[in-house]
Order: C-alpha cells, then sequence, then structure tokens
C-alpha cells in the first residue's frame, strides 16, 4: 500500500527548495531542483503514494498549480500566514524564574504554616 506524502515547495526563479514528511510528520526527503517543468514533474512523478502538495502565492503560483494539479491528490497555496508569538528566551527565562519563585514562596510558606 502507498503511503501519503506531504510536499512542501519553497519556489524562487531559478531553484525550488523541497521537503517531502510521510504520513507521520517525518521528514523523509529535502531536494533542491530547477523551476523547470519538465525537472519539477520528473521530481513528482518519481513519488509515490497520495500526494499532498503546499505552496505560497506568488509570482509562479499560477504556473505550478496548473502543472502540478494533475499530478497529485491536492493541492494547496498559501495565501499570507500569520506569525505566532513565541517570545525572546531572555523574557521566556524570566518568566520561568518567576513561576519558580512563586512556587518556592507558596512552598514555604506552606512548610512554615505546619511546622508552628
Amino acid at each position: 500500500m502507498d503511503s501519503i506524502k506531504y510536499i512542501g515547495l519553497d519556489v524562487h526563479k531559478d531553484a525550488i527548495v523541497i521537503a517531502v514528511l510521510n504520513d507521520n510528520g517525518k521528514l523523509v526527503m529535502e531536494s533542491i531542483i530547477e523551476t523547470k517543468a519538465s525537472t519539477i514533474l520528473q521530481f513528482i512523478q518519481g513519488l509515490r503514494g497520495d500526494l499532498y502538495l503546499t505552496f505560497e502565492e506568488g509570482t509562479w503560483a499560477a504556473w505550478l498549480y496548473d502543472l502540478l494539479k494533475p499530478q497529485v491528490t491536492k493541492v494547496v497555496v498559501c495565501g499570507h500566514l500569520r506569525p505566532v508569538y513565541h517570545g525572546e528566551n531572555g523574557i521566556r527565562t524570566l518568566k520561568e524564574l518567576a513561576r519558580s519563585y512563586l512556587t518556592i514562596s507558596k512552598d514555604l510558606t506552606r512548610v512554615i504554616s505546619c511546622v508552628t
């Protein structure tokens, strides 16, 4: 039985960076190929299984969509992605230290009240 593969393309004028993940989300292949129809089709046709493909909206999006739609199970063209804030490492460390201080303070108060 063929598996599901998720394919992400980072498309540039001269080259496309490709990442292929299996149905468990594990990276199984990375490649850099020419931005050329025959090369792209050869790469995609070399993959087996249900292929889910995604790339960003841009100069090459309409051409790539038309080229690859018949070759894969599904194509998703992404638009504007919204970033998610994860904070700076220093801020994270400060928050962890503050949380530890509060926990220790509560524990100390509990221990003192049990002893007296």
